[in-house]
């Protein structure tokens, strides 16, 4: 049976992968948005279902002030002796690890590592924890030069036990990140990424005896890459993690990108799934590079409708907010969620908007809200924006100005801010509809439950990671509210549909 890559679509970069039995966990990367972590869960390593996040109260990692693509680097996941455990870099202090016997429950609060670099990794063996990291990321920069360092470490208080050792420098590819180590019978291998995360990235391999090395590299490298693949389904691969199935195959979880608008896209790095082939005592992706479509046993379910109603007070794991999340603004239950607009803005590049989203789950999709909003003020504005960074969001929105509502369309690309749209409105409800279809947004909006209104148009490559600068995340879309001064006005959605 074939299915389809991604097996995670949109804005899910950086996998880790652990099985507990017949059961897979799986996290990504998520930057400055909250809660952090996402953990999903699957049975058959293709249907993945968004269970729950690590990082799910603010004081565990306080990242008001995070910029954007900072935050939450590169988790890794793993499972020992009953307990679950992640690592990752926060850009605002470190690396830590949390850990939680339920993948659902409570997750503890960060352990701070005496051992940092960028993208830590974590391996259990024989009652010990080993942790490596490339150390030309530590902020001690141990290194001019990059490389994978390990030591032996407590998991439960980030103390390091010995020595931290240099023990690989990789291929030379330069941009050596995310370092895997798995103890596969007699032999200690490490798969790490190159090249950087764009068209040149690749996964390698090495092995030694010993953790400790010195580790070979393996003569087939890269073990994965889509740099010269002439098909362009996908490209950026790499950043990999392995998994054994319960049959005894080998499989990598990695990031990659689809090209959608000009070879760009703007749901950012996803995650993708590859069989392996082993060679010579090395594993290698099958064909050595990531397909669309793949063979395995099982059935790919179709992801449908996705409709939120608000019925109770607990938020459902997909939604996010950026840099935080201001609960007293935000207020759900009994079918409403009230949205309490705030002078933090969403081109804001520090503090907490109130904004509410859901990943963008795929090119072709319509989300739409249903809502009602008087503004009380000039510079009162509730709205759905597909946002990529502060500075490049595009918006539908009920605004006041000059004493009057009106419905506006916002595009922000960088510096390039223009109202594509807009037009007086009488009060009443709206629905507000955001159509990802053909390399453009489509911006309706409807009072009253008339027809819909076709507002403005605009080109998806504005909010792309390749267009925006230095951006690892993808766009992102929910429903917002701001003002220019403290306001009585409060909007009321109640409904969210995701199609």
């Amino acid at each position: 049976m074939t299915f389809k890559n991604p097996v995670i679509g949109g804005f899910n970069p950086d996998p880790s992968i652990c099985r507990v039995g017949d059961d897979y966990y799986l996290v990504t990367s998520t930057f400055e948005y909250f809660p952090g972590i996402p953990i999903y869960h699957s049975r058959d390593l293709v249907n993945w279902e968004h269970i729950a996040n690590a990082i799910t109260r603010q004081s565990q990692l306080p990242m008001e002030t995070a910029k954007p693509s900072a935050g939450i680097w590169a988790p890794t996941i793993r499972y020992d002796n009953g307990r679950f455990y992640i690592t990752a870099t926060f850009s605002e202090k470190g690396n830590f690890i949390v850990s939680a016997e339920d993948p659902c429950g409570e997750w503890s609060d960060p352990v701070w590592t005496e051992m940092d670099g960028i993208d830590p990794s974590m391996m259990f063996d024989s009652g010990k924890m080993y942790y490596c990291a490339n150390d030309c990321g530590s902020r001690g920069r141990l290194y001019k030069t990059e490389g994978i360092s390990v030591a032996e470490m407590d998991p439960n208080t980030g103390k390091v036990i010995g020595e931290i050792k240099r023990v690989w420098d990789g291929t030379g590819g330069g941009w050596i990140e995310a370092p895997h180590i798995y103890h596969i019978g007699e032999w200690y291998y490490i798969l790490a990424a190159e090249g950087g995360t764009n068209m040149c990235h690749m996964e390698i391999a090495a092995r030694s005896r010993s953790i400790w090395g010195p580790y070979e590299n393996c003569p087939y490298n890269p073990i994965l890459t889509n740099r010269n693949d002439t098909t362009k389904q996908a490209s950026c691969c790499g950043h990999a993690d392995f998994i054994e199935d319960a049959n005894g195959s080998g499989w990598l979880v990695h990031l990659a990108t689809r090209p959608y608008v000009s070879g760009k896209t703007p749901l950012g790095r996803e995650t993708f799934l590859t069989p392996v082939e082993w060679k010579d005592g090395w594993p290698l992706a099958v064909n050595k590079k990531a397909r669309i479509e793949n063979e395995i046993n099982a059935v790919q379910q179709k992801t449908g409708v996705r409709e939120f109603g608000f019925q109770t007070q607990e938020w459902e794991p997909e939604w996010i907010s950026v840099r935080g999340r201001r609960e007293e603004n935000v207020l759900r239950g009994d079918g409403k969620l009230i949205l309490r607009p705030s002078q933090n803005k969403l081109n804001d590049m520090q503090g907490i908007p109130i904004f509410m989203a859901i990943r963008q789950p795929d090119f072709e999709c319509t989300i739409e809200a249903e809502l009602d909003f008087t503004p009380q003020e000039d510079g009162d504005e509730v709205g759905v924006a597909a946002y990529l960074t502060p500075c490049n969001n595009y918006r539908i929105c009920k605004k006041r100005e000059n004493d009057r509502n009106y419905i506006a369309v916002i595009k922000r690309a960088d510096d390039f801010i223009q109202e594509a749209y807009c037009a007086e409105v009488p009060d009443g409800r709206l629905k507000l509809k955001i159509i990802s279809h053909e390399g453009k947004y489509e911006f309706m909006y409807s009072v009253n439950n008339g027809e819909f209104i076709s507002a403005a148009t605009a080109s998806a490559k504005f909010l792309t990671t390749d267009v925006a600068e230095r951006c690892f995340t993808g766009t992102v879309i929910g429903v917002y509210a701001e003002s220019d001064k403290d306001t009585p006005a409060e909007a009321v959605v109640y409904s969210y549909m995701v199609k």
